[in-house]
């Protein structure tokens, strides 16, 4: 029988409660625990903003607290890949790729697709409404639009009282 590589699957991570159900769930339906019949692999990615885009200020006395920014969005982003390693460890998924970049979401997440040629992206939604959406804009509505595969978006549902 042929050695068929597998596709590759890309989810974006964040320190969210949704990004950490989005992943979950992926996980619990697409990764079977020790099995290496799964259909993809995986590759984990976590958007680090710039310093610069964290800050959003300039003028005297920025280049002072940069440093300081940058070293705590590093920390930031060490703490999302081990809680995503530690997640992916405890639902025996291994051979789990994880990458931090630089850069805004939407771009990251959309060159990691280009770059790792996957054939599917999973993200998961806020759950914004309209105007904040339109204000923050909205991670998922960009890769569903300039990915180049397909897009999965993962709601956590609401919880009724």
């Amino acid at each position: 029988m042929a050695n068929v590589e597998k596709q590759l699957m890309v989810v974006g991570i964040d320190d969210s409660e949704h990004s950490i159900y989005a992943l979950n769930w992926t996980l619990d339906r697409f990764f079977l625990p020790f099995a290496s019949n799964s259909p993809f692999r995986l590759v984990l990615v976590h958007a680090k903003p710039t310093p610069a885009s964290a800050v959003g200020l300039a003028g005297p006395g920025a280049a002072e607290v940069l440093p300081y920014v940058d070293s705590d969005l590093k920390r930031i982003a060490a703490r999302v890949i081990d809680k995503a390693k530690e997640i992916c460890t405890s639902k025996s998924v291994e051979n789990v790729t994880c990458e931090v970049v630089e850069g805004d979401a939407r771009n990251v997440l959309c060159e990691a697709v280009e770059k790792h040629h996957a054939s599917i992206l999973v993200v998961g939604s806020h759950g914004y409404g309209a105007i904040k959406r339109a204000v923050l804009g909205s991670v998922s509505d960009y890769c569903t639009h300039h990915a180049h595969c397909s897009v999965m978006i993962v709601k956590k549902p609401k919880i009724k009282h």
